[in-house]
Formats: structure tokens, sequence, C-alpha cells
């Protein structure tokens, strides 16, 4: 077992400053080198010990050991940076979305088995205490067949938002709100209920027509192979302030609402003949969190990662599941009314 890991972090926008914090706050990591085109580094961000790299090709050629590459860049450039680094042989913890094609995520897992190295998404919302509940809840078949499931998205990117990164919006480089925005939300449909069909998608653009190149909005109704329906509702128009991210499951003994703004709180449970008692300590206490929301999840990703390398635990939030999410967005995308 290693003292502790090496970690390069490519990318040190927004995202990256975060994982940044959250290597340096654990013990068993250490931050060995950032790559950032850039160069957004400040004396304030107080990783003066940290060796600085513009692009991974000095990060490879220098002598630095890294264990596990964080992946923070542009969406466009995740599935070329995350294999650009399993060549080098290192393992992987790259940023939602995996890849913006099914067919970019699948050389990811082919390149990770071929060098035997380990890939690990960004799906933090799986260890929310709300919805790691429910999965248990689903996994015992305490709910019985499923009926309905309702997701509703409503949150408030404004264009500030999309003129202060230069990638954001751009088609080619973004791939759409259900990538950037969402791609959590249908990581947890996937985690939840498995795999859809029957998919038809209604997307519009309502008040981002000069600053993105694709919908702000979306209207999707489908089937559960494994059983019943669901819709999903999203939009970033909403004013002034994210609204609410919620999960409502209506099923054969009983119906559960998750709520708030991010997805974290339970709201309503009632199934029949269950003691609801367990449910009733799963909300967080946001008073000890730097982060709002589902960024406070971010710490269990490091804890998976750490867990896997030192003691050969199973990964939480694996590629196949990555790429199940990439291709899951495609399918909708693929049946909507915008082409």
């Amino acid at each position: 077992m290693k003292k502790y890991i090496n970690f390069a972090l490519i990318g040190y926008g927004r995202i990256g400053k975060k994982h940044a914090k959250i290597i340096q706050e654990n013990e068993k990591c250490n931050l060995a080198a950032i790559v950032d085109i850039n160069n957004n580094l400040r004396s304030s961000d107080k990783i003066s010990s940290t060796t600085y790299f513009k692009d991974l090709k000095d990060l490879f050629e220098s002598n630095v050991e890294i264990d596990v590459a964080v992946i923070a860049t542009p969406n466009n450039l995740h599935s070329s940076n995350s294999l650009e680094c399993l060549s080098n042989n290192c393992h992987i913890v790259v940023e939602k979305p995996m890849a913006l094609t099914k067919i970019e995520a699948e050389k990811i897992i082919k390149k990770s088995n071929e060098v035997k190295r380990n890939v690990f998404v960004v799906m933090q919302n799986r260890f929310s205490p709300p919805l790691s509940w429910i999965k248990k809840i689903l996994d015992k078949k305490i709910l019985g067949k499923i009926y309905l499931v309702q997701l509703s998205c409503f949150w408030n990117r404004d264009n500030r938002y999309y003129k202060n990164h230069e990638w954001h919006g751009k088609k080619n480089l973004d791939g759409g709100t259900l990538f950037t925005q969402f791609s959590h939300y249908i990581d947890l449909l996937y985690w939840l209920f498995g795999d859809i069909t029957n998919i038809v998608s209604k997307l519009k653009n309502f008040n981002h027509n000069e600053t993105i190149e694709f919908e702000d909005s979306g209207f999707i109704t489908f089937d559960f192979k494994n059983g019943g329906s669901g819709a999903m509702n999203y939009s970033t128009s909403v004013a002034g302030e994210n609204f609410e991210s919620s999960l409502s499951i209506i099923a054969q003994n009983g119906t559960i609402k998750i709520g708030g703004q991010y997805m974290d709180k339970l709201e309503y449970c009632n199934i029949k003949e269950f003691d609801t008692s367990e449910s009733l300590c799963l909300n967080p206490d946001e008073t000890n969190h730097t982060y709002k929301g589902s960024s406070q999840n971010h710490y269990y990703i490091y804890e998976n990662v750490i867990n896997v390398l030192n003691n050969n635990i199973e990964i939480k939030t694996g590629a196949f599941d990555g790429m199940k999410v990439t291709e899951i967005i495609e399918k909708i995308y693929e049946n909507s009314n915008l082409k």
C-alpha cells in the first residue's frame, strides 16, 4: 500500500480548482502536477509545491511520478486527454461527460483494458444519502414494480455563464445541455432503474439563442427496459437562480420523492408495510459543507479511488456506466425534434 497517491490535474478551471482542493485536503493524496494551457494558478491557491506544465506532452516527458490523472478539461477534450493519460500508464478520473460520443467512450474502455488501468467517472450524485438509500430500496425490490418515474431539473444559466467560458454553448466543444448540466441525472436514471427505450424528445431554445448552439429546455418520455415508464423535464431558463432537481417514483408498494435544488432532500416517503424511520436522517446538514449540493460528494469519488488502488475494492462509478450515460444522451438527441 502506497503512503499516498500522486495525482496530476489536467485542467485548472472552475471544476479543476474544486478537484485540487479535495486532493489537497486528503492526507492520502498528493497533488504532484497541474496541466493547464492558460496557467490559471494564483498565489492564493496555495499549491506552490505542485509542478506546473502547459501540456500533457511536457508532463509525460518529465520525471514527475503520476499514479492518477484527473481530467477536468472542456467536454470535447475528455476522450483524447483520457486516451493520452491511459497510454502513459495512468489511472484516470474523468469529469462528466466521459465522452461526447459512445464510440469515443468505447475507445477509452478498450485502452484501459489494454494497459490495465482503471477509469473513474465523476458521477458524484450516487453518493448522496437520499439517493444511496433509494438504491438500496430498489435493489431489495421493496417498492415492487416500478410504474412511473418523473425527473425534473430546472436551473438558471444566464448569458454570463456562457460568455465567461469560451467552450460553453458550442455544440462541438460542449455537446449540449444534457452533457454539461444534466448528465448526472441521466446517470441516476440509469443507475437506479436501468436502460431506457422508446425515447421521444421535444427540445427548445427559449432564451439562449445568442449564446448557445443547442437547446436550453427539453421534455423527454421513455420506457425502462426493466419495466415502467418515465419522463424527464429540464431547463436552464429559470429566472434568477436554480429552482429544483427532483425525482418522483410511483411504484406498486409506495411513492417516494427526492427534491431540493440539488436533489439531496427526501421530501416524501410512503411505502406499504415498511419502516421509513431510517429515511428521517437522510437529509444533509449543509452547514458542515464548503460546497452546495452534489459538489460535496466529490470527496467520495477520491475515497473510492484510494480504496480501489490500495485495497482492490469495486469501482463505484466506472467506465461502462460513463459510456452508457453518453449513449443515452446521444439517443435522446437522435430522437428529438432538433437534429
